[in-house]
């Protein structure tokens, strides 16, 4: 068996917001288009069935993490890159020489308090924390000791 892994799904609200998540089916929704080839591989090979998921807000006025989702389908190929009137077309992707990888996301609480990444920056015990590398990575693992110090100051309980 393995162990929970926790990561960070990035999402510009004006495309896909973590209320968009909550209204859907479910509660459920694929987290397609990523056209990164590392965050590829994460869902691809290491994002799993009951992995939990920071959902944050990008590219806005005050980003921040806004709630949790969990991982209820591990990486599957991404339909959206074989479709041609899908924004997320990728000619080069086929049925059966997937390029492109999603999973499936549930949503699970939003943050009682969202953590700015202002908030964050200001944490010496985030320091080593992947988005707070520059990175501009879509999909970010996120150490498990991370995971707890973000809840805290989410003020969800654990």
């Amino acid at each position: 068996m393995s162990q929970r892994s926790y990561w960070l799904f990035k999402s510009e609200p004006t495309n896909f917001s973590f209320d968009d998540l909550r209204t859907c089916p479910n509660s459920t929704e694929h987290w397609d288009g990523v056209r990164n080839y590392q965050a590829r591989n994460y869902l691809r090979d290491e994002v799993q069935v009951g992995d939990q998921v920071l959902f944050y807000h990008s590219n806005i006025a005050v980003p921040a993490i806004v709630g949790i989702a969990e991982v209820v389908r591990a990486g599957y190929p991404d339909w959206t890159a074989r479709d041609p009137e899908n924004k997320h077309f990728d000619p080069a992707s086929t049925a059966e020489k997937p390029i492109w990888y999603m999973v499936d996301v549930r949503f699970v609480n939003p943050f009682p308090r969202p953590v700015k990444l202002a908030e964050l920056k200001n944490n010496p015990a985030l320091s080593g924390m992947v988005l707070l590398s520059r990175s501009r990575l879509s999909i970010q693992p996120v150490r498990e000791e991370e995971w707890r110090q973000i809840l805290r100051m989410g003020g969800v309980e654990e």
